[in-house]
Protein backbone atom coordinates (compact mmCIF):
# COMPACT_ATOMS: atom_id res chain seq x y z
CA UNK A 1 0.00 0.00 0.00
CA UNK A 2 1.07 3.56 -0.70
CA UNK A 3 0.36 6.67 1.32
CA UNK A 4 0.93 10.09 -0.21
CA UNK A 5 1.34 13.23 1.87
CA UNK A 6 2.62 16.77 1.72
CA UNK A 7 -0.02 18.54 -0.31
CA UNK A 8 -1.77 21.76 0.58
CA UNK A 9 -2.36 25.33 -0.46
CA UNK A 10 0.80 27.15 -1.52
CA UNK A 11 1.68 30.33 -3.36
CA UNK A 12 3.22 30.39 -6.80
CA UNK A 13 6.97 30.01 -6.52
CA UNK A 14 6.80 27.84 -3.40
CA UNK A 15 8.81 24.62 -2.99
CA UNK A 16 6.80 21.97 -1.20
CA UNK A 17 7.83 18.35 -0.93
CA UNK A 18 5.52 15.41 -1.41
CA UNK A 19 6.21 12.07 0.19
CA UNK A 20 4.99 8.59 -0.59
CA UNK A 21 5.38 5.89 2.04
CA UNK A 22 5.03 2.25 1.10
CA UNK A 23 4.21 -0.74 3.21
CA UNK A 24 5.17 -4.27 2.37
CA UNK A 25 8.27 -5.97 1.13
CA UNK A 26 10.15 -5.66 -2.12
CA UNK A 27 9.68 -1.88 -2.31
CA UNK A 28 13.13 -1.59 -3.80
CA UNK A 29 12.12 -3.70 -6.79
CA UNK A 30 9.39 -1.33 -7.95
CA UNK A 31 9.35 1.74 -10.10
CA UNK A 32 7.49 4.49 -8.29
CA UNK A 33 5.73 7.18 -10.24
CA UNK A 34 3.98 10.41 -9.44
CA UNK A 35 0.97 11.25 -11.57
CA UNK A 36 -1.42 14.14 -11.23
CA UNK A 37 -4.97 14.97 -12.15
CA UNK A 38 -6.19 18.52 -12.48
CA UNK A 39 -9.91 19.37 -12.46
CA UNK A 40 -11.62 18.22 -15.65
CA UNK A 41 -8.42 16.67 -16.97
CA UNK A 42 -7.14 13.14 -17.30
CA UNK A 43 -4.53 11.78 -14.97
CA UNK A 44 -1.08 12.43 -16.37
CA UNK A 45 2.51 11.48 -15.73
CA UNK A 46 4.73 13.75 -13.67
CA UNK A 47 7.82 11.80 -12.71
CA UNK A 48 9.09 8.31 -12.05
CA UNK A 49 12.07 6.69 -10.40
CA UNK A 50 13.19 3.15 -11.12
CA UNK A 51 14.38 0.63 -8.58
CA UNK A 52 17.96 1.54 -9.49
CA UNK A 53 17.40 5.29 -9.13
CA UNK A 54 16.94 6.29 -12.74
CA UNK A 55 14.51 9.19 -12.99
CA UNK A 56 12.14 10.44 -15.67
CA UNK A 57 10.18 13.67 -15.82
CA UNK A 58 7.35 15.18 -17.76
CA UNK A 59 8.60 18.07 -19.86
CA UNK A 60 6.76 20.83 -18.00
CA UNK A 61 8.34 19.87 -14.66
CA UNK A 62 11.88 19.15 -15.81
CA UNK A 63 14.32 21.33 -13.92
CA UNK A 64 11.70 22.21 -11.29
CA UNK A 65 10.78 18.83 -9.79
CA UNK A 66 13.17 16.23 -8.41
CA UNK A 67 12.25 12.74 -7.40
CA UNK A 68 14.24 10.63 -4.97
CA UNK A 69 13.83 7.41 -3.06
CA UNK A 70 15.06 5.88 0.17
CA UNK A 71 14.73 2.13 -0.13
CA UNK A 72 15.77 1.60 3.49
CA UNK A 73 12.77 3.65 4.62
CA UNK A 74 10.38 2.58 1.84
CA UNK A 75 9.76 6.17 0.88
CA UNK A 76 9.81 8.28 -2.23
CA UNK A 77 9.84 12.05 -2.36
CA UNK A 78 8.95 14.62 -4.97
CA UNK A 79 10.63 17.96 -4.39
CA UNK A 80 8.67 20.58 -6.27
CA UNK A 81 10.27 23.95 -6.85
CA UNK A 82 9.00 27.13 -8.50
CA UNK A 83 5.42 25.96 -8.45
CA UNK A 84 2.99 27.48 -10.92
CA UNK A 85 -0.81 27.69 -10.77
CA UNK A 86 -0.96 25.13 -13.58
CA UNK A 87 0.67 22.61 -11.24
CA UNK A 88 -2.54 22.56 -9.23
CA UNK A 89 -3.79 18.98 -9.13
CA UNK A 90 -4.28 15.91 -7.03
CA UNK A 91 -0.95 14.11 -6.97
CA UNK A 92 -0.87 10.32 -6.79
CA UNK A 93 2.04 8.02 -6.19
CA UNK A 94 1.90 4.62 -7.81
CA UNK A 95 4.03 1.49 -7.99
CA UNK A 96 4.64 -0.85 -10.86
CA UNK A 97 7.25 -2.57 -12.96
CA UNK A 98 6.93 -0.89 -16.34
CA UNK A 99 9.47 -1.17 -19.09
CA UNK A 100 11.24 2.12 -19.66
CA UNK A 101 9.40 2.86 -22.89
CA UNK A 102 6.08 2.68 -21.03
CA UNK A 103 7.13 4.34 -17.81
CA UNK A 104 4.88 7.35 -18.48
CA UNK A 105 1.74 5.28 -18.93
CA UNK A 106 -0.62 5.21 -15.96
CA UNK A 107 -1.79 1.75 -17.00
CA UNK A 108 1.61 0.34 -16.06
CA UNK A 109 1.04 0.96 -12.36
CA UNK A 110 -1.08 -1.33 -10.24
CA UNK A 111 -0.72 -0.03 -6.73
CA UNK A 112 -1.90 3.51 -6.02
CA UNK A 113 -1.88 5.87 -3.10
CA UNK A 114 -4.94 7.91 -2.22
CA UNK A 115 -3.72 11.19 -3.68
CA UNK A 116 -2.79 14.49 -2.11
CA UNK A 117 -4.13 17.83 -3.33
CA UNK A 118 -1.69 20.58 -4.23
CA UNK A 119 -3.28 23.96 -4.88
CA UNK A 120 -1.06 26.73 -6.17
CA UNK A 121 -2.39 30.25 -5.85
CA UNK A 122 -1.15 33.03 -8.10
Amino acid sequence: QLQASGGGLVRAGASPRLSCAASGRAFNTYTISWLRQAPDEERGFVAAITWSGGSFYEESVKGRFTMSRDNAKNTVSLQMNSLKPEDTAVYFCAAGRPIVSAIRSSTMYYSWGQGTLVTVSS
